[in-house]
């Protein structure tokens, strides 16, 4: 068990309440905009726990704390394919991120990872709009019609295929693997 979700069975919240509010539209997009930080966010996180849930104050800020500095980690096969498909091609990363997405990034060891990184927070616009996906492949250099884009989220994907992008639907690991096994054949790893 998270410590979040001992907060909210503590609180006597349903698991994942805390990140239902988070990561509500209302409350995260102002943040993957650049248009507020964390303290903000946290604050917000706290207030529609208060609105939806009935906590007090201090409990819904204590829980979004928890939550904003939960630990997170790198899929390392995802990884090892990233570093693998940079032999051959530009590799960004294209995200609605936080404003400190740089120091995740370092925190996970992973700031030389990819040639450039997109992030909503600094162009202040989020995928799905299109400027997002314009904007990624300008800054590697290459034609919309000649980028692959891969994303957890069918919106996301949606927006880059209507942009003339090849686009994966991610689920794990292994669509990343097919989607860039073109770039060195069907060896195995």
């Amino acid at each position: 068990m998270s410590y979040v979700e001992e907060l909210e069975r503590v609180a006597g919240l349903p698991e994942g309440a805390t990140a239902g509010i988070a990561f509500a539209p209302e409350t995260d997009l102002p943040l993957m905009l650049g248009r507020i930080g964390k303290t903000e966010w946290v604050e917000s996180i706290g207030a529609g726990l208060a609105r939806g849930h009935g906590l007090d104050a201090a409990r819904g800020r204590e829980l979004g704390l928890a939550l904003a500095e939960s630990k997170f980690w790198a899929d390392q096969a995802v990884v090892g394919l990233l570093r693998r498909a940079r032999a051959y091609i530009p590799v960004s990363i294209v995200t609605n991120a936080t404003p400190w997405l740089d120091e995740d990034l370092a925190l996970l060891g992973l700031s030389g990872l990819v040639d450039d990184v997109v992030s909503s927070a600094v162009l202040g616009v989020a995928k799905p709009d299109r400027r997002v996906y314009e904007t990624a492949a300008a800054r590697v250099g290459a034609a919309v019609t000649r980028c692959l884009f891969v994303d957890d989220r069918e919106e996301n994907v949606s927006a880059a295929v209507a942009l003339g992008m090849t686009g994966v639907l991610y689920r794990g690991p292994e669509d990343l693997r097919s989607a860039l096994a073109p770039l060195w054949g069907p060896t195995p790893d």
